[in-house]
């Protein structure tokens, strides 16, 4: 009987594996198959085409060396932790204002989620205008009667960074409200009547009960953050190009460079390499904590 079973579970929903077959032959020939190469290429000295002259670790000594790929791994890292900080708590902090059914909850939804709407581009550019020091905020404060008021982080290069997380968080923390508030209206109406009629704090529902509830939406937004952090680029080329001077170079802004403009193919391999790198490090312990640690738990 259990011979019989295996082939009948082996042609189980047949079409849908056979539908399935060119996705994993392009994620298997794309994806790792590109992935593959771009690593054995950062181990040559290829110039503007590849080449197959290996160098060992030259591309790499070269990259650790380099003052523009230094800057743009501390600034990769203060944008992605506090983008992730305040991302996660302005976003629990929106969605749980509107889950009171507070009035015009869906136009308050909507203003807060439309620049998720707009690309990086428009985005970098909007906020490059806002925070210019000749017609915008700083500008606009002045003609108030603040005079000695200051406020133009995009051209001071200490704090650049924090004047693109602005424009950051100013278009991606709809979405994690969005996230937020869908977990929240998933949570069951009984837990609020029970924790109102012991008298717990709402606050202590929130941060001991709901929160630990909602853990699968936190991953998934954790997810959506992170991959939006590694590949920072279109809204440092909108709103600072970079600048002023290098300040505000990120990795994929100098894997780019590297490639197209200094045709350095195997530098910008080697980029490509340390940010591949820099995401397994953190995936691998985390799938195996999510995953294999229930596994063998």
């Amino acid at each position: 009987m259990a011979a019989d079973r295996k082939p009948s579970q082996l042609f189980r929903n047949l079409n849908a594996k056979v539908a399935a077959i060119p996705m994993i032959l392009t994620a298997c020939v794309v994806f790792v198959g590109g992935t593959l190469w771009t690593i054995t290429y950062s181990f040559t000295n290829s110039k503007l085409l590849p080449r197959e002259t290996f160098v060992g670790l030259e591309q790499y000594e070269r990259l650790w060396s380099s003052n523009k790929w230094l800057i743009s791994i501390e600034n990769l890292f203060i944008y992605g932790v506090l983008s992730l900080i305040f991302s996660l708590v302005i976003g629990f902090l929106l969605a749980a204002l509107l889950d009171q059914k507070i009035r015009f909850e869906n136009t308050f939804r909507t203003i807060f989620l439309y620049p998720f709407a707009l690309s990086f581009i428009v985005t970098g550019l909007v906020w490059q205008w806002i925070l210019n020091p000749d017609f915008g905020i700083q500008k606009v404060v002045r003609n108030l009667g603040w005079e000695n008021f200051t406020f133009d982080p995009l051209y001071n290069a200490e704090i650049v960074i924090y004047g693109v997380l602005i424009a950051g968080l100013w278009q991606g923390t709809g979405l994690v409200m969005c996230l937020m508030l869908a977990g929240l209206r998933g949570i069951d109406e009984d837990i609020w009547k029970a924790s109102r009629v012991d008298g717990i704090p709402k606050w202590k529902t929130y941060l001991l009960i709901v929160i630990p509830m909602m853990r699968p939406v936190f991953i998934t937004t954790l997810v959506i953050i992170a991959s939006g952090i590694v590949k920072l680029y279109d809204l440092i080329v909108a709103q600072t190009g970079g600048g002023p001077g290098i300040a505000s170079e990120v990795p994929a802004k100098y894997v780019y460079d590297a490639m197209f403009l200094s045709q350095n193919l195997g530098q910008g391999f080697a980029g490509s390499t340390m940010m591949l790198l820099t995401v397994l490090i953190v995936l691998i312990p985390w799938a195996y904590l999510e995953f294999g640690g229930k596994k063998h738990g």
